[in-house]
């Protein structure tokens, strides 16, 4: 090649600088399987080469992983974890009486506001903490003293769209990254053959959350952080089985290829991080089809085991095995994992717009023992010391009811429920209030900021120092906000 023309190298120069290319990307890969890749430049040459690779924590790290059980659709603080014996007393009166400010616009349908009522289930104490729990959670009260409960949570959108994308990544428009994905940036995975992140959604034909999967998208992180969604039927993962007519020599040979021509164009774009995600994501899919069934296959576990989680019950099978899998892919090293109970809309979701008793009793019926057995199963072995459950849905409902057929509750930002359970958690504690009927979070109130600087502190990640430079701005997941709530950690 004439060496007067520019911009173009010979034979020779070619052979050199992708021989040194290649032998410092197989250098990197020795070092980081030993374990002496660990901080400076060794470390960003590490995260290049492996985007999954695991990270250390800012600080030493209460749990390891989570599991967020996502109750999709908004489920009714005063009717699952916020006992309110006050709105009896108010039962059947308009809520003016009560605040005079209320606006019809706090709900969705602002055409179908009832008087206020209490709530159809009856509550009993449970535990040593004497927290009361409604009838329709009688597994989950085994856990109460457990649980860390946050009943003043609070959003700013009363739509299901914007408040999944919210309560998901921290802001209400699509396009951001979300928790899970966050957390995978930050730590990295514990397995070199299964995703970081994994999400499951509902089985039954209900459809997906509202904004698909926008709620589990990596935004403008990597692509490589972005959940990955196991189906609900069929195969569980797409291409995960090998075609017949393909060999396991044959697609070796052409993965090989494809990362030798990456690695070419990688030597002269080293600082593209995309690239380097693309080039693990191909390497990963390999390695998941030798793991991820083994993973996925409930037929080792005992029958014992599967009765516990409920696998065999018609109403609650479908989350059981969920629930089994996930803990499942927890001990295998996966970082973050969510679980969507319930689908789209309305009654094929918590969106109890009609029918709040039907419609609460049914869902809770689905996930209360299967989420029950998730905690005792990990209790036993010892998975839940070091694994951060996450009960939370994107927002709450109006103590109101919603006229029209049997009484349902509508959409409310104010006031929203959740409890965490596991690593660093203070068990059996009660954290903030909402007012005497449930409308409004009072003391101690909690923003979905908050929540999500809990979460990274509990994992041992810094809210304020975990960001991602991006057109020009370093974001964050809590935006420029969010305040650890150190009274529910142990």
């Amino acid at each position: 090649m004439p060496a007067s023309v520019p911009g173009l190298w010979s034979r020779r120069q070619i052979l050199a600088r992708t021989g040194c290319g290649f032998g410092m990307l197989g250098l990197t890969g020795l070092l980081q399987d030993q374990g002496l890749l660990q901080a400076g430049e060794d470390a960003v040459a590490a995260r290049m080469l492996n985007p999954l690779a695991a990270q250390p924590s800012d600080f030493p790290a209460k749990a390891r992983r989570v599991i967020w059980i996502f109750i999709n659709g908004g489920p009714s603080p005063v009717d699952t974890w916020n006992y309110r014996p006050e709105l009896t007393k108010w039962d059947g009166k308009t809520i003016r009486e009560f605040d005079d400010g209320f606006q019809n616009t706090t709900g969705f349908f602002r055409n179908s506001v009832g008087n206020l009522m209490q709530s159809p289930f009856r509550f009993e104490p449970r535990g040593e903490c004497g927290r009361m729990v409604p009838e329709i959670f009688p597994y989950l009260g085994q856990h109460v003293d457990r649980m860390a409960i946050i009943q003043s949570g609070y959003t700013e959108s009363n739509n299901h769209s914007p408040a999944l994308f919210a309560i998901n990544t921290g802001i209400a428009r699509m396009g951001f990254p979300c928790v899970g994905s966050w957390v995978t940036y930050g730590l990295g995975s514990e397995s070199a053959n299964l995703p970081g992140f994994v999400v499951m959604s509902d089985p039954k034909g209900r459809g997906l959350p509202k904004g698909h999967a926008a709620n589990w998208s990596a935004g403008f992180l990597p692509g490589v952080y972005q959940g990955t969604w196991v189906k609900p039927t069929g195969d569980p993962i797409d291409n995960l089985v090998r075609p017949a007519e393909l060999t396991a020599e044959s697609q070796r040979g052409g993965l090989d290829l494809l990362k030798q021509l990456n690695g070419l164009h990688q030597v002269q774009h080293a600082a593209d991080a995309e690239l380097s995600a693309r080039i693990e994501s191909f390497e990963l899919a390999w390695r998941m089809q030798a793991s991820a069934p083994e993973a996925l296959d409930l037929s080792a576990e005992t029958q014992e085991m599967q009765a516990l989680y409920g696998i065999g019950d018609e109403q609650c099978d479908h989350f059981a095995r969920q629930c089994l899998t996930a803990r499942r892919l927890l001990e295998r090293g996966v970082r973050f994992v969510q679980i969507y109970s319930g689908g789209m809309e309305n009654q094929r979701s918590w969106d109890g717009h009609n029918d709040i008793e039907g419609n609460h009793r049914q869902f809770a019926g689905e996930t209360d023992k299967p989420v029950a057995a998730l905690l005792t199963d990990m209790a036993a072995s010892g998975l839940l010391d070091e694994t951060l459950v996450v009960w939370c849905g994107e927002f709450g409902r109006l103590p109101i009811a919603q006229t029209g057929g049997k009484p349902g509750r509508d959409h409310n930002p104010h006031h929203l429920v959740c409890w965490l359970a596991g690593g660093g958690v203070r068990g059996g504690v009660t954290y903030g209030s909402s007012d005497e009927i449930g409308f409004k979070s009072a003391d101690n109130r909690v923003h979905l900021n908050d929540l999500h600087a809990t979460i990274l502190h509990l994992l041992g990640l810094d809210h304020e120092k975990l960001t991602y430079r991006y057109n020009g701005r370093r974001f964050r997941l809590t935006d420029v906000a969010g305040t650890v709530i150190r009274d529910i950690l142990s």
